[in-house]
C-alpha cells in the first residue's frame, strides 16, 4: 500500500510592514537605552563610571552596556581611561552642555513667573543677578496698584543689603562669604541694613536653613520683601527672584502662601537650568 505523504505547515512569513514596524521598536528602544546610559552620567555623583557600575544602576547587562559605551565613544559623547576601564563624558557631550547653556536665557524663563507671583500677590515681583560682589534688578512686573513698590533696574547693591542681595550671599560657598566680609566693611543703605559681620552670618544660616530671605527696610525704607534663589545645574546660585511690597501691606514673614508661592516659581525656573533638588 503506498504510503500517505505527511502534510508540513509552515509558518507564513511576517508581512512587510509588520516586521518594520518590529524593527523600528528594536530600534527605538536601543536608542533609548543609549539615552538613559548617557543621561546616568549626568546625574551621578563622581566623575567616571565602571561597567559593572552603570549596568547594576539602570538594570542592564554588562555586555548590553558596553555595546552602548563603544557606540557613544564613537561620537565621542563618552571617554575611557585605557588605565582604569572608567569612563566618563566626552567632549561632544560638554559641547551640547555648553551650547544649552548660551542659549538659556533666565530673564525669559522668569518672566512668566514673575507675571503670575506679581497677579497672585498684587505686590511687585523682581528678579536679580550677581555682578562681581554686587546685586542689580534685571526685571520687574509692577501691580496696578495705587501705593506700590518699583525698584531701579541695573543699579548695583551690596550683598548684604536686603532680602535679595542676602539670597545670594547665603546660598554661596561659606569661602566665598568670608572674602567677600573680608573685602568690603558692609555698607548701611539704610538705618536697618544689617552691618555687623557677626549678626549677618546668623541672618544667613537662618536662611538657608528655611531657604528663603526676609527684609524689612533693609534695602529700601518702609519696604518688605521675601527672596528665593534659583540654582543652575550644577547647584550655584545664579539669580534670585523676589517679592516686595509697602510694608504697611506687605507682611511676607505672616503670609505663608506668598512664601509657598515664591518657593514655587523659583524651583520651577530651577528645574529648568537643570537643577536637581538634594
Amino acid at each position: 500500500m503506498p504510503s500517505r505523504p505527511v502534510s508540513s505547515r509552515t509558518v507564513p512569513p511576517a508581512p512587510p510592514a509588520a516586521a518594520e514596524d518590529e524593527g523600528q521598536s528594536r530600534s527605538i528602544a536601543a536608542v533609548e537605552r543609549a539615552m538613559d546610559v548617557l543621561l546616568y552620567f549626568g546625574r551621578a555623583d563622581q566623575p567616571d563610571l565602571g561597567v559593572t557600575e552603570i549596568a547594576t544602576a539602570l538594570g542592564l547587562t554588562k555586555a548590553a552596556v558596553h555595546r552602548i559605551l563603544t557606540a557613544l565613544r564613537s561620537r565621542d559623547l563618552i571617554t575611557v581611561d585605557p588605565a582604569t576601564r572608567r569612563y566618563a563624558l566626552g567632549h561632544a557631550a560638554v559641547a551640547l552642555g555648553r551650547a544649552y547653556l548660551a542659549r538659556t536665557d533666565v530673564r525669559a524663563m522668569a518672566a512668566p513667573e514673575l507675571k503670575h507671583l506679581s497677579e497672585r500677590t498684587q505686590e511687585t515681583a523682581t528678579l536679580s543677578l550677581r555682578r562681581g560682589d554686587t546685586r542689580l534688578y534685571v526685571d520687574q512686573v509692577v501691580p496696578d496698584q495705587e501705593l506700590r513698590l518699583e525698584v531701579s533696574l541695573g543699579i548695583p547693591f551690596p550683598l548684604n543689603a536686603g532680602a535679595s542681595s542676602k539670597a545670594f550671599l547665603a546660598f554661596l560657598p561659606d569661602f566665598e562669604v568670608e572674602a567677600y566680609l573680608s573685602r568690603h566693611p558692609l555698607e548701611a543703605v539704610t538705618d536697618k541694613t544689617i552691618t555687623d559681620p557677626a549678626k549677618l552670618r546668623k541672618d544667613l544660616a537662618a536662611v538657608r536653613k528655611r531657604g528663603y530671605a526676609t527684609s524689612l527696610g533693609e534695602r529700601q525704607a518702609g519696604a518688605a520683601s521675601i527672596a528665593a534663589p534659583i540654582f543652575d545645574h550644577d547647584g550655584r546660585v545664579v539669580a534670585v527672584i523676589s517679592l516686595a511690597g509697602p510694608a504697611l501691606r506687605f507682611k511676607p514673614e505672616s503670609d505663608a502662601g506668598a512664601v509657598a508661592d515664591l518657593r514655587e516659581a523659583a524651583a520651577r525656573i530651577s528645574a529648568q537650568l537643570g537643577h536637581q533638588p538634594a
